[in-house]
């Protein structure tokens, strides 16, 4: 069988250069039951700040949204090179439901007049089925890959993009609870995931994590937990407190962390970043984290939870991407979606390194 990886296609590291940010304009008032109107306001800044950096493509459903959705942007005093579809979704987590691109170089094998960018469709259900209906979320790679003009190629399993994170030179970090969770594949192996990554990602290692924070209604996304900040470091949450729910989860992450390898065999390198407070909203605790940011090409965008463990975060992560500015953006309000900027924009890459 052909598959991406046999054509030459990877996914590249989110710190590589971007052509784009493309994100879904949200909708669903049931995914911040009464705080809904408090959400665009604080998404249109997300975009403002995101298009200084590169061109951003919003799902915007139909023309009612798109003004909606525009006049929220001129508010925020957004510029640059916004561009507005008609395409409709369920929700507006793009990171999950977007599709993921990969790249091949374009003298690579033997099949160097294929395109050089390329979109992988990976199956969507909400989460395990928690959120339905997900129909028009799972068009939308298909929707992408037509209007970029780029091959789709279906690897006919569910995945989420918060799902995995990777390093762009053949290592994907994942977790257990998430990746191998009923609700999802059910028929597959954890050898058979691992197969289906390699094929459809280009990637040669697969780093497998325990279990996510509390709070986290995707079943422990790799987002909201560690994350590639180069080819041979991982960036992940730690909580301080011992009293605290995801004190022993996130210990027994940064445990297995300790014994990973790189594709020669060395350690890799772990540095550790705080946790925001616990935030509670209706008795109930959300999925609060700082390694839910976002690396665009000039900026990373870092969830704020109006605490002093938000500067101690951005100081971290500013020094692990020196070259980039870091935009802190209040997310207090968007969490109580059960997510923050990560979860809420998907990259395509550049051609032009």
């Amino acid at each position: 069988m052909t598959t991406p990886a046999s054509l030459g296609y990877h996914m590249p590291a989110e710190w590589e250069p971007h052509q784009a940010t493309w994100i879904s304009w949200p909708h669903k008032r049931n995914s911040w039951p009464g705080k809904f109107d408090r959400i665009e306001p604080v998404y249109a800044r997300m975009v403002a700040a995101l298009a200084t950096s590169e061109t951003v493509h919003i799902n915007a459903c139909d023309d009612d949204l798109a003004a909606r959705a525009r006049a929220y942007l001129d508010e925020a005093g957004a510029t640059g090179d916004i561009r507005l579809h008609d395409f409709f979704t369920n929700d507006a987590w793009c990171r999950d439901h977007g599709a993921i691109f990969v790249v091949r170089n374009s003298t690579a094998g033997a099949h160097r007049d294929a395109p050089r960018l390329a979109a992988i469709d990976w199956e969507y259900n909400a989460w395990g089925g928690k959120y339905p209906p997900s129909d028009l979320d799972n068009q939308i790679p298909a929707r992408m890959a037509e209007h970029l003009g780029v091959p789709r190629f279906k690897p006919e399993m569910i995945l989420e993009g918060g799902s995995i994170d990777v390093n762009g030179t053949g290592l994907l970090l994942t977790s257990e609870q998430c990746l191998l969770n009923q609700n999802r594949n059910p028929e597959l192996s954890r050898e058979d995931i691992e197969a289906r990554l390699r094929d459809f990602l280009g990637v040669e290692k697969i780093l497998w994590l325990g279990e996510g924070i509390v709070g986290d209604d995707t079943d422990g996304h790799i987002d909201d937990i560690s994350r590639f900040v180069d080819t041979d470091t991982i960036l992940t949450a730690v909580e301080d407190d011992p009293q605290d729910e995801n004190y022993l989860i996130l210990q027994e992450n940064l445990r297995r962390l300790h014994l990973m390898t790189g594709l020669d065999g060395r350690p890799l390198r772990i540095l550790t970043l705080p946790m925001p407070p616990p935030v509670v909203y209706e008795d109930q605790r959300l999925p609060a984290s700082y390694a839910n940011f976002y690396i665009a090409n000039r900026i990373v965008l870092v969830p704020f939870y109006n605490h002093p463990n938000d500067q101690r975060a951005a100081a971290i992560i500013q020094g692990c991407f020196p070259e980039r500015r870091v935009v802190g953006i209040d997310c207090t309000d968007i969490i109580w979606g059960l997510g923050a900027w990560h979860c809420l924009t998907q990259q395509v890459p550049s051609l032009s390194h």
